[in-house]
């Protein structure tokens, strides 16, 4: 089965790839397709829901599409649904540093990760798969790997932020793997 996965984003590319290794994933990088969904939704079901809707009425294939970001419990769920765009740049080290500067004066470290995907299946259904991992934001980046938020997010249970797990570990329990699990059980199951 082709499906198409609705990102522009390399790193969520290799991560979903990874993670669908017996799937044939389609980016928009092999369809030679640079258009930009405007995320106008409230929530990360509404954001994953546009990008996928677009790109299904654009090629008429099953396409999943994830809208994903951290959540702080102090921060009245910032940055949530504007992860990405939390800082004025956009750019993740921002991102992040604008978030540990929000945070410096915050015993209450709590937060978690969520990934909502969307998949409109060939004949134009939508079906949400979701997933969340619960950790705390890191007062200092730590680790090389991952990306975004990776370097302040950390696990308790693994006495480590996401940026020091390998890839191949991180896929295995983010909230991003969570919900892509969720989806292969629901494809197998049809």
């Amino acid at each position: 089965m082709n499906i198409i996965l609705a990102t522009h984003n390399k790193n969520k590319v290799i991560e979903i790839r990874n993670i669908l290794n017996s799937y044939t994933v389609l980016t928009l990088d092999d369809l030679n397709d640079f258009d930009e969904v405007e995320e106008t939704g409230k929530s990360f079901r509404e954001n994953a829901f546009l990008k996928a809707e677009f790109y299904h009425k654009k090629y008429h294939l099953p396409v999943i599409a994830d809208d994903s970001g951290l959540t702080v419990d102090a921060l009245n769920g910032e940055p949530g649904i504007y992860s990405a765009r939390y800082s004025k740049s956009g750019d993740p080290v921002e991102n992040y540093k604008l978030l540990l500067e929000n945070m410096k004066n915050i015993e209450d470290r709590r937060a978690h990760f969520n990934c909502t995907i969307c998949y409109i299946d060939a004949i134009g259904s939508p079906h949400y798969f979701e997933g969340e991992i619960k950790g705390l934001i890191n007062h200092d980046p730590l680790g090389k790997f991952g990306f975004g938020y990776d370097p302040i997010f950390y696990l308790p249970q693994k006495n480590k932020t996401f940026a020091e797990l390998p890839s191949e570990e991180k896929n295995k329990i983010s909230h991003r793997a969570i919900a892509i699990a969720k989806f292969i059980d629901y494809i197998k199951s049809i």
